[in-house]
């Protein structure tokens, strides 16, 4: 079992998803319920997914939450991009958040590919 908080990518994901709730209280009360609500969901999901992860027992458990994490962090791309379509969302904020993201859902994989190494069983030779 991990400790979450010690994870750099957790670290990352968290402080993306402070800087999208503070960006997010800007958007029109109107879409409160709709983007807004998805924006933030998406977002905290991908560090509660890499909690929940570190908190199971196998390598294998913590992959699974860890690709749920990286599903996540595509949607968020997305709820990203429209934000800015639908003018939610300024030019600037967009650009850190997805570069954020970006740095994010390469550390994820990067840690996906870390915790499958650990779960493969050597091959003997000889």
């Amino acid at each position: 079992m991990r400790n979450y908080r010690d994870l750099q990518v957790w670290t990352k994901a968290h402080h993306l998803t402070l800087e999208l709730y503070r960006v997010s209280r800007s958007f029109t009360r109107e879409e409160l319920y709709g983007v807004t609500s998805q924006l933030r969901r998406a977002a905290v999901s991908i560090g509660a997914n890499l909690a929940e992860g570190c908190g199971r027992r196998s390598s294998a458990e913590l992959a699974r939450f860890v690709r749920i994490a990286m599903g996540s962090a595509s949607e968020l791309d997305y709820h990203l991009l429209l934000s800015r379509d639908l003018g939610l969302m300024n030019v600037d904020d967009f650009t850190r958040a997805a570069n954020e993201l970006t740095e994010v859902r390469k550390m994820l994989t990067s840690f996906l590919s870390s915790v499958e190494e650990t779960d493969r069983p050597e091959i003997q030779s000889g």
